[in-house]
């Protein structure tokens, strides 16, 4: 039993977290329906997301283009469903290895500490210093632009966001008791970090993990926006602000407001998400 399972059975239940509060609740609603129709997409989308329809190009909404048609004639309703899966599965993918290799390196320095812990600081602070879109303008120049460079360079950005926060909670976890008793038992160093240590770590991890989602989404968006990540003609939400940025001002903004919607709500609703999982993290530590 890890020490936060042990101290919530020595409290008894409590009225922390997110049970029962509204907010977290529809947060997670929002996710969970993004996801759903990102996952269903192919079954539910009116539409050929990629079918160009010169007949119907810049339709207004109605009962045959539910959102309308941009101005090549597709399906702006099919995009946004189909565009959910590139717009979740790159951040998906960054948040994963980003919190893997960072929780990695922090436990690593936590435990080790020395020349090791020196440097693994040194580099997190080093790249905390360098802004993303830097960091994938970089990354474009050498390997050109795409989702997989926008993921490479995204996750390399997002490491010190996790592993900062991570090394000071293992470090203070490296210090207590039951470390030193699982010292004196002749416990390794590996056996105990991977039995012991990562698993009092991981509430942390995941509330890191889950708040960071919401920004990563909004970087991928932010480079596909300007040409760094996902390419035309693929359905994605930050190319779709991009390709339907000049109908605002011509009277056209359905595509651009829908995609900046979607790109808004599930931001909001995985920030959302990270405050209750760390005010439920607050409340287990009391």
């Amino acid at each position: 039993m890890t020490t936060l399972r042990l101290a919530a059975a020595v409290r008894g239940p409590g009225r922390t977290g997110p049970r029962g509060r509204p907010v977290p609740l529809l947060a997670g609603a929002v996710v969970a329906l993004v996801v759903l129709a990102a996952a269903l997409a192919p079954l539910i989308a009116p539409h050929d997301p990629n079918a160009v329809d010169p007949l119907a190009v810049s339709l207004p909404p109605g009962a045959a283009h539910w959102l309308g048609t941009d101005d090549t004639g597709r399906d702006i309703a099919s995009r946004l469903l189909y565009g959910a899966r590139p717009s979740l599965l790159a951040p998906l993918a960054v948040t994963l290895a980003a919190g893997t290799i960072g929780t990695a390196l922090a436990v690593s320095a936590a435990w080790l500490g020395g020349w090791w812990d020196r440097l693994v600081t040194a580099a997190l602070d080093l790249v905390f210093g360098f802004p993303g879109l830097v960091l994938a303008v970089v990354g474009a120049a050498l390997f050109g632009a795409g989702l997989p460079v926008a993921v490479a360079t995204l996750t390399i950005a997002y490491l010190p966001y996790v592993a900062r926060v991570v090394r000071g909670s293992a470090l203070r976890e490296r210090h207590l008791p039951y470390v030193a008793a699982l010292r004196m038992l002749g416990l390794g160093g590996a056996r105990a970090c991977l039995r012991h240590l990562l698993p009092n770590l991981a509430p942390l991890v995941l509330v890191q993990t889950a708040t960071a989602f919401g920004y990563t989404l909004l970087d991928t968006a932010a480079f596909s926006f300007i040409g760094l990540g996902a390419q035309p003609p693929t359905a994605e939400w930050g190319l779709m602000v991009a390709q339907g940025a000049p109908g605002l001002l011509a009277g056209r903004p359905e595509q651009a407001l829908a995609a900046g919607g979607a790109i808004v709500l599930f931001t909001v609703a995985c920030g959302l998400l990270g405050t209750a999982l760390s005010q439920r993290l607050a409340g287990d530590r009391t």
